[in-house]
């Protein structure tokens, strides 16, 4: 995945949706997420805190994903405003879910080969998120 074509300047009006290249990058991000975190050891405890099918977590967390890196409000339209720790606090989050749910994001970014200062700058965004979502 390209975040931006190489001779597309960034402005300071393109949004990280659009530098992910639109819902098919977002969606592809979200998918190798939820991939990670079936696959890999180091996110069991993370896994753990889900269904045993993740299509619904996919969905939300792209719908989610999508308005909050400014695209379309999917999540909004569809379940009214996000909520997210109230909608989180029934599941245990503490520092080792926080660390596995970064973790697991920051190798979804690496493998979808979204630009370095775009992840990065992601990173720091999800990660006050996350912390955030800790109840433990």
């Amino acid at each position: 995945m390209s975040a931006a074509a190489p001779d597309t300047p960034a402005t300071a009006r393109t949004t990280p949706f659009e530098l992910l290249g639109g819902e098919a990058g977002v969606r592809s991000l979200v998918d190798r997420f939820y991939d990670l975190m079936d696959l890999e050891p180091a996110y069991a405890g993370l896994r753990r805190l889900h269904p045993p099918t993740l299509e619904g977590s996919r969905d939300k967390l792209f719908w989610y994903l999508c308005g909050w890196l400014g695209g379309p409000n999917h999540y909004v339209q569809r379940f009214g405003h996000p909520r997210l720790r109230a909608r989180h606090l029934p599941y245990a989050i503490g520092t080792a879910e926080r660390d596995q749910w970064m973790a697991c994001m920051r190798q979804a970014l690496r493998e979808e080969a979204v630009e370095a200062r775009l992840a990065e700058r992601l990173g720091e965004a999800f990660s006050g998120v996350a912390d955030w979502m800790r109840n433990q």
